[in-house]
């Protein structure tokens, strides 16, 4: 399922690299009738949580990829992992040639880590603060600063909002504002953890943009985990799937479409009082005339398909697009469930 990794590089030409690294966490189980309170007291119960298995791959200096799981999966854990936020249990991680956990501090003045749950603004004060202190403390040289500054208020539009109290910002706001703070200091990789996180339409718009541009013109290296697939589909030309602590799938959308068999999703447009009839396909909806299918072009050939719908009575339009890559997630996780749950 995965696609074949270079294996011919200089480690140097890796921006990170993951080498069967595992992390296991111990939940204390808790019971409060008091049979169970009593239990806990003589023989405390705890579960074994393996957030990564044994997971292993390598990315290229300047790559998008897209790291997506269901909940729970191990995204989160690995983000804190490759930031030095913990320690793994065995393997070995190398993010820029350094180890997160004993080069954490060298790491940091090349590292850009934003959770979209989270901010580093300083919620009571102007946001412009926020930026002078991060200037102060990791010890950017002024032209540096000026220049960062200049960039990263200009291409994200916060110029306007540099007095303006954090606590006053809209999440749109809030996320321009903490994704600019982040880049003050050129880190030469980010790692970007549900960044589009309940953004409205514009400013998830303006957010995905400038993600792509410095991924293309400054070779950023980013790393970004959402629930969106969409989102990630659009941003990132490699995806890496986590599914129960393992690596479930390494390539490109087009390669995770194709092992779902590649699902169309077809719109037929009937004139008034027409029903469409595709042999052994139901419409997955119908809005004002126009019925949706979801079609899969290993069975069904496009050729057949249209000559199928030309002898159809009231079709005024039809148009064939891919279909959404959320589905396609959707239905892999179904399976993963599945096979978890027979194992």
């Amino acid at each position: 399922m995965s696609e074949k990794v270079q294996t011919d590089m200089y480690p140097t030409d890796f921006a990170v690299s993951l080498n069967n690294v595992t992390k296991i966490f111990m939940q204390w189980q808790r019971d409060n009738t008091k049979k169970g309170m009593l239990r806990n007291l003589i023989k405390p119960e705890k579960r074994i949580i393996t957030a990564l298995d044994n997971v292993s791959f390598t990315i290229r200096k300047g790559e998008f990829i897209a790291y997506a799981g269901p909940n729970g999966a191990g995204k989160s854990t690995t983000m804190k992992l490759l930031g030095g936020m913990l320690m793994p249990d065995s393997g070995d991680i190398s993010v820029l040639s350094l180890c997160p956990q004993k080069q954490r501090t060298a790491l940091m003045s090349k590292l850009g880590v934003l959770f979209g749950n989270r901010t580093e603004l300083w919620w009571d004060h102007p946001i412009i603060q926020s930026f002078e202190w991060k200037k102060v403390v990791w010890g950017i040289p002024n032209d540096m600063y000026k220049q960062r500054l200049e960039m990263v208020t200009e291409l994200l539009d916060i110029k306007d909002l540099l007095k303006t109290f954090a606590r006053e910002l809209s999440l749109g706001q809030r996320m321009r504002a903490d994704l600019a703070m982040m880049l003050l200091h050129g880190p030469e990789i980010i790692l970007l953890d549900e960044p589009t996180l309940g953004l409205d339409v514009v400013a998830k718009r303006q957010m995905i943009d400038f993600l792509k541009k410095i991924n293309k013109e400054d070779g950023v290296t980013i790393i970004v985990t959402s629930h969106d697939m969409d989102d990630l589909e659009e941003m990132a030309e490699r995806i890496l799937m986590i599914s129960s602590g393992k690596i479930a799938f390494d390539g490109s959308f087009d390669s995770l479409r194709a092992i779902t068999g590649n699902l169309t999703r077809v719109n037929v447009t009937m004139e008034r009082g027409f029903i469409p009839e595709i042999k052994g396909i139901k419409p997955v909806s119908c809005d004002n005339g126009v019925f949706e299918y979801d079609i899969d072009l290993a069975k069904m050939q496009v050729k057949d398909l249209l000559k199928h719908l030309s002898t159809v009575s009231g079709v005024k339009d039809v148009e064939i697009k891919k279909a959404p890559i959320e589905q396609v997630i959707a239905g892999l996780y179904r399976d993963w469930s599945l096979c978890k749950a027979e194992a």
